[in-house]
Order: structure tokens, then sequence, then C-alpha cells
């Protein structure tokens, strides 16, 4: 299937590793040109390089949680040229104990989780409806439909951003620019798996055998009893950013593995 996406410029925003890296990847594949972002000059340089070999890359070092680099940001694409798909992917989260959560760290989830996403929609999403062609992705989660009660901040900000995105789908109303939402659920990253394999260990269990208990005993919902791959969730995002899915927009797109248990 052809996607239509051969010479599209695509931003991701915290594509030096997981599913922001495995997205530019999958971008390039289908004859994109991306924009590799990550909050450091080494980071993002480093994987620019490595991603260059899949295609045309471009490296641009800024913390899209801070409305001056943000700007900054803009400001570098813009001289590049015109933005065609925008995936805003940056996001936090860390376990904690909701009393312990403090004002400061519930900013900081809004800072990063949903006002990136904001200042970058509210930048490029002008042009795009004037040019009459456009895909704003961002990522949300599982947790936003389905909260968990160790990571509410985070599960809140990803809400936002399920509002957010059918906010400006409604927006783009009548144009060729669509805004979705995609919701991973649990995605073997490499920090995810670094996570899981070092509990195994501490716990003295055999990988495998830790992960079959792990869907058993934390996430029994799940109809595929595994974690989802960088891959099937970036190419989810590939895909809603294509000209074959033009008629889906202001969706929330789950690729969490049936966890969430509803027909819709």
């Amino acid at each position: 299937m052809k996607l239509g996406l051969e010479n599209k410029l695509v931003l991701v925003t915290g594509s030096t590793s997981g599913i922001g890296k495995g997205t530019a990847k999958s971008f390039l594949q289908e004859g994109a040109r991306v924009i590799i972002n990550g909050r450091t000059e080494k980071g993002v340089q480093a994987v620019a390089e490595e991603l260059a070999a899949f295609g045309t890359v471009y490296g641009i070092a800024a913390d899209v949680s801070k409305t001056e680099e943000s700007q900054v940001l803009v400001e570098k694409v813009n001289e590049i040229g015109s933005l065609d798909v925008l995936v805003n992917n940056t996001g936090v989260f860390e376990v904690k104990p909701f009393i312990d959560v403090t004002d400061e760290e519930w900013l900081d989830y809004y800072q990063t989780n949903v006002l990136s996403a904001v200042r970058l929609s509210r930048a490029f999403l002008p042009g795009m409806m004037e040019r009459n062609w456009g895909r704003i992705i961002n990522l949300a989660s599982e947790a936003g439909i389905k909260p968990y009660p160790e990571l509410i901040p985070y599960g809140v900000s990803k809400t936002s951003l399920i509002t957010f995105s059918r906010g400006l789908a409604e927006l783009a109303k009548g144009t060729g620019v669509t805004v979705n939402s995609v919701l991973p659920g649990p995605t073997w990253t490499e920090g995810f798996a670094k996570f899981i394999t070092d509990l195994a260990a501490e716990k003295g269990q055999e990988l495998d055998s830790f992960i079959r208990e792990y869907f058993q005993d934390s996430t029994p919902t799940s109809l595929i009893q595994r974690f989802a791959t960088v891959e099937e969730v970036a190419d989810t995002i590939v895909f809603l950013s294509s000209v074959n899915a033009a008629a889906i927009n202001g969706i929330a797109q789950r690729v969490e593995g049936g966890i969430i248990q509803s027909i819709m």
C-alpha cells in the first residue's frame, strides 16, 4: 500500500529513543523527510546519523517543555520547509503515590505532556490549514481513559491530550487537515525492556515467565497477553498520517492490545 508520504516533512518530538525513534524510522521508510528532536544536541545527532541510512534526516535539539526552546524549534523547522506532519510524542511519567506528587510536579507533567503539544500545534496548524493538508498526531495513552492509581498525573495529562486532539480536529473541520490521538498500552521500548529485565532479575525469575505473570496478574484484560512492539505503534502513527487515512479524524486510536474492555 502506498501511503503518499514521499517527501513530506515530518517532525517527531522526543524521537531519540523508544516510540519516537521507531516512528521516525517508519516515516523514513515511507520516503518522508524527518526531523529528529530531543533535549540534547549529542542525543539528537547520534540518532540522526543512525537513521540517515533510511532517508533524509534533520536534527534539532530543543526541550519542548519550555516555551523559549519550543519557539526556537519552530523557527528552525520553518527554515527547513513547510511542515506536513507533526507528531507530538514527548512525554514523561513516574510511578509515585498520589499524595506525594507536588504542585510543581503536576505543572511539570502539563508543561511536558500537554503544553508542548499545544505550543507546536498552535505554531504549525495555521499553515497546514492554509495549504489544506496536514496531519497532527498526539501520543496519549491507554491511561488517559483507563486511569491507574499509581500514575494519576500522567493519566490526567493524557486525557487532556485526547480532548485537545478532538478539539483541534473540530477546529480544522472541512479542511484537508486531520488530528488524531494514539493510545499505546504497555510497549517494549528500550527503557521499559531494561526496567522489566532488571525487575525479573531482582525477583530471581526467568524473563519469559515473569512477563507471563505480569500480564496474568497486572494486566489480565489484555487480549494479546504481551507487550506491543515499537514498530506496531509506529506503523499505526504513520498510517494515520497517510493520504489513505484522510477520513479518520478526531479519533483516539487505541494500540493497547485490548486492555480496555470496551467495544468503542
